[in-house]
């Protein structure tokens, strides 16, 4: 027996390998798994080339064997099995793939999953000794390679009954920080080869134990072992969808994401061309578990040929369809050295532009063919896609626009932006809509008086992104959006507006009194043609609105409060303004106080805080007092 090196420059290359490119110990089992069924697919493929049908995929298999008496953990084929020489190139040469290798001599025929020749290596985080028993297919002599790690590796000859590979992992003992026998516990083992290796072609098998009641008590268990496959080899998305069934792919994504509800839509869809990959994509039926909060994290599980390469991997998805849970299993992916990550190439943003315009034309189908089934998507994952459209300065505003819903206050229901265009009355010129925290209270906003008397539909918004995302937008189909609260509706006449302007003249002196008491609260005190039945009301003059102000003032890293400009306008048919008129007349030192009472009213009506509420109350009081 002859120790040898390791063929690189330094003892530094191998503690790199086992201590810094993978950052998950457990992937060891993904990396020895997939070797095997690499192992399987050369014999099957050579046999395929030199014409002989002596082997067939029914044949091949891969098996796991534990000894907790020793701690070790053995991974065994029935492949092509590696000659000596294989050994010395392929285990003693840290960073050389055979499977490379093989794979470019079979261009196009296969799709093996070995590529960087390091995975190998990563059982040597969990091991303190790994011994590689191996024979070559055809051949009478087997080898056994061992190693505990920088120190080299040595090969002897041994005993194997029949061509394949067996890796044999020796556990290092457990420790405060590490538990690494659990890497021989059946549950530990089960949850991996499913997390990792669940759709590798070829049967891996294990020794499981059942306990079950004897036969003459059922009281008494005794335990039975049986040789049990552990994985499904032939994943839901490379199915002939003829045979899938509509429960096929509930139970499916029930069972892979946890959710005790049926997916409201799935997408299966497969994509050939400049690049080859699977998804299916599906959309919850409600937001999943911890959606809303920090630590959710967005993503599609990806599958490089079928082996789990990452969980949740974001680059996939834009965060306005974070929601979407799903796979992607593509050939295409380049993977860093450890396979644990994506490189971020051409295939990727190719993958993700792909998957993001299918979303998008899905949605639009369900909007168009299942209008209910669109509304409830929209009760879960409505607001998400508003915040999408609003999002870096609205680069998505046009892919959105037509998937978004908004609550009709003249037809009660919720439409679409072209919904609301198509049902226009001739003559009108802008999209109408309004803020305000429910319905009720959009539908009582003095500020519509004038837009419901001419029989426009308002849109109402609630959520605190909605006019964001709609000043992102500004237009639609030629139409300018514009809020209830926007000091010019472009309602007006021309007829209309010489008749403010011959009210305002003739009031001229009581308008100034009621702007110098409001002084620095707000920019004017106008005549209004918007009010019909209600007395008074805030306007905004500007792009910043009142609800904009509020939202803007309630974020926590407000730090400096904003301000729209805040025009008090006043019914000149009401009653109230008659009162006014005689009151500047008769009592002008009176004006003040009314004028602050009305601006505290439309403070109210607008659901912003009053500056001075003792103020307020004082002056009401009065007011009463004064009616004796």
């Amino acid at each position: 027996m002859v120790k040898r090196e390791f063929k690189t420059e330094s003892k530094r290359l191998m503690e790199l390998m086992i201590n810094s490119i993978y950052t998950h110990k457990e992937v060891f089992l993904r990396e020895l798994i997939s070797n095997a069924s690499d192992a399987l697919d050369k014999l099957y493929l050579k046999e395929i080339a030199e014409g002989k049908q002596n082997i067939s995929r029914e044949d091949l298999k891969i098996d796991l064997f534990v000894n907790k008496a020793e701690r070790t953990l053995t991974i065994s084929d029935n492949g092509c099995g590696m000659t000596e020489e294989d050994l010395i190139d392929n285990l003693g040469t840290i960073a050389k793939s055979g499977t490379l290798e093989f794979r470019k001599a079979f261009e196009g025929e296969t799709d093996v999953i070995g590529q960087f020749g390091v995975g190998f290596y990563s059982a040597f985080m969990i091991s303190s000794k790994i011994t590689v028993k191996s024979k070559a297919y055809g051949q009478t002599d087997a080898n056994c390679w061992e190693s505990s790690g920088e120190d080299g590796y040595t090969i002897t000859h041994c005993e194997m009954a029949s061509n394949g590979t067996e890796v044999t992992l020796y556990l290092r003992p457990d420790s405060e920080d590490e538990k690494y026998s659990d890497y021989l516990e059946q549950y530990t083992l089960t949850d991996l080869i499913k997390k990792y290796s669940d759709y590798i072609r070829y049967p891996i098998r294990m020794e499981i134990e059942n306990s079950i009641p004897k036969e003459d008590n059922d009281e008494e268990y005794e335990t039975v072992k049986e040789i049990k496959t552990m994985n499904s080899m032939v994943p839901i998305w490379r199915k002939q969808k003829e045979d899938l069934k509509e429960e096929d792919y509930n139970r499916f994504y029930m069972d892979k994401f946890n959710d005790y509800r049926e997916p409201l839509h799935v997408i299966n869809t497969k994509v050939e061309g400049s690049i080859t990959y699977n998804a299916l994509l599906y959309i919850p039926a409600e937001p999943p578990f911890g959606y809303y909060t920090k630590n959710f994290e967005k993503g599609l599980q990806l599958y490089c040929n079928g082996v789990m390469i990452m969980e949740n991997c974001s680059e996939l998805l834009p965060d306005y369809f974070g929601f979407v849970r799903g796979i992607v299993d593509s050939a295409d992916f380049s993977l860093n050295l450890s396979r644990e990550m994506l490189q971020h190439d051409r295939q990727l943003k190719l993958i993700a532009k792909n998957i993001e315009k299918k979303l998008r034309t899905e949605l639009a189908k369900i909007l168009q063919d299942d209008r209910e089934k669109y509304e409830k998507f929209w009760t879960g994952f409505g607001l998400q896609l508003k915040y999408g459209m609003y999002a870096d300065y609205g680069m998505h505003k046009d892919d959105l626009k037509d998937l978004i819903l908004f609550h009709s206050l003249k037809e009660s229901k919720l439409i679409t932006f072209i919904e609301y265009v198509k049902q226009m009355p001739e003559g009108q010129k802008h999209i109408y809509y309004a803020c305000g925290e429910t319905l009720a209270k959009i539908a009582a906003l003095p500020q519509s008086d004038a837009i419901q008397e001419k029989g426009y539909d308002i849109l109402c918004m609630t959520e605190e992104v909605d006019e964001f995302a709609i000043k992102v937008l500004h237009v639609y189909d030629g139409k300018e959006f514009k809020s209830v609260t926007d000091s010019d509706l472009g309602l007006e006449s021309e007829a209309e507006k010489a008749e403010i302007q011959k009210k305002t003249d003739t009031n001229k002196v009581l308008l100034e009194e009621m702007s110098k008491a409001l002084q620095g609260k707000v920019k004017a005190v106008r005549l209004s043609s918007r009010l019909k039945k209600h007395p008074v009301c805030l306007v905004n003059d500007g792009e910043l609105s009142l609800e904009m102000e509020k939202v803007l003032n309630a974020m926590p890293a407000a730090e400096q409060k904003v301000k729209a400009e805040r025009v008090l306008e006043i019914n000149a048919e009401h009653p109230l303004f008659a009162m006014l008129t005689q009151t500047i007349a008769e009592h002008p030192d009176k004006i003040a106080m009314y004028a602050k009472l009305l601006y505290d009213q439309a403070l109210l009506i607008a659901g912003m805080t009053i500056e001075d509420p003792v103020a307020f109350s004082n002056a009401i009081s009065q007011l009463m007092i004064s009616q004796k």
